[in-house]
């Protein structure tokens, strides 16, 4: 297998570069655009002896008539991607996920789950008609058609980017007088598909969110995310250090008191909307995800997030004896053993 910028491989030219770990021709392929949320997953791949390629997307090109090499893929391309320049390889990502597998080949997280994770338009539809309960949601293109929405909602309500990841972009507004001055200031950006969302704001007294954790239609554990400093919630260890308290009109004050740790452990929870969670991941094609929810004053859960991307936190998993990532890489371990039983069969006879 090639190696180095630009590599090839049967049909596919991806832009960018092979890290570490795509000097070693192997059947599980990795589709990724961070290379800081990686090192947790290479471990734990290498500690179950997996042979790994990886695929850095910024851009490429697809030979749609040439056959892709063989093996299983991941999908690990972020909706987040555009704020560290990548946003070409989630464009790329759109069309190469589906042309695997119309090649016959398995992607973890394939295109019906990418569908997804790139719009929480679609997100909010699906979780819907699963009977999930979501927050009231309108979704507008152009600034005057936002300002339209956010008369139609109540408020306190938030503004978010239909492709988003991590909460960026969340914004908290209690007045539509400061909705207004941020439309009409420099601050309002549209995000990459210039859709913007008006959402119902659902209060924790708690000051916190629940993510439930959930890898090849099983159940891992839960965690509580404090909001107390803003919305942008990525358990990732690589997202910590740059996280920055939402720009609200109720965001933080520079000396005010921060929480150690913005997760822990959701100790004991058992509810049966993880039930709920798990039929939906299995029915949108999600082998891997965390999804959010928000609980209000009269104990009623809100849904509004499905990360496919999805990111473990070391400090909680280490305090705790769990691996997430070591779940993602036995899932890889059982699919590739899978993927090998008809070239095994072919081989035989």
């Amino acid at each position: 297998m090639p190696s180095g910028p630009n590599a090839q491989s049967n049909g596919l030219r991806l832009g960018g570069r092979l890290t570490p770990g795509g000097a070693v021709a192997g059947p599980v392929h990795i589709l990724f655009e961070n290379p800081d949320w990686m090192p947790p997953l290479r471990r734990a791949l290498a500690d179950r002896g997996l042979p790994v390629r990886e695929w850095f997307l910024e851009g490429g090109t697809i030979d749609i008539g040439s056959d892709p090499p063989e093996g299983i893929w991941l999908n690990r391309m972020s909706p987040s991607s555009h704020t560290r320049g990548h946003q070409g390889g989630v464009q790329l990502a759109r069309d190469l996920i589906p042309w695997l597998e119309s090649k016959g080949r398995r992607v973890l997280n394939g295109s019906k789950a990418f569908a997804l994770e790139l719009s929480k338009v679609r997100q909010h539809t699906a979780l819907e008609a699963a009977g999930i309960r979501t927050p009231r949601t309108i979704a507008a293109v152009g600034k005057e058609h936002l300002r339209a929405a956010g008369r139609k909602m109540s408020v306190p309500f938030i503004t978010k980017d239909n492709q988003g990841g991590k909460g960026l972009g969340v914004k908290l507004f209690r007045d539509l007088a400061a909705f207004d001055r941020y439309l009409d200031s420099d601050e309002y950006v549209p995000g990459p598909d210039g859709v913007t969302l008006v959402q119902q704001y659902v209060e924790p007294p708690a000051k916190r969110i629940t993510r439930v954790e959930i890898v090849g239609g099983k159940y891992l554990y839960s965690i509580h995310s404090s909001t107390e400093g803003g919305f942008e919630l990525c358990p990732a260890d690589a997202c910590s250090a740059g996280d920055q308290f939402c720009p609200t009109t109720d965001a933080a004050k520079p000396d005010a008191a921060q929480p150690a740790s913005k997760f822990a452990l959701a100790r004991g929870f058992d509810d049966p909307i993880i039930h709920e969670y798990v039929g939906f991941t299995r029915e949108w094609g999600f082998d891997l995800a965390g999804i959010e929810f928000v609980e209000d004053a009269a104990g009623t859960k809100w849904t509004y997030d499905v990360n496919g991307t999805t990111n473990f936190s070391t400090a909680v998993e280490s305090a705790n004896g769990l691996d997430g990532m070591g779940a993602v890489a036995d899932l890889c371990a059982r699919e590739l053993q899978r993927a090998r039983r008809p070239e095994l069969a072919r081989t035989a006879a």
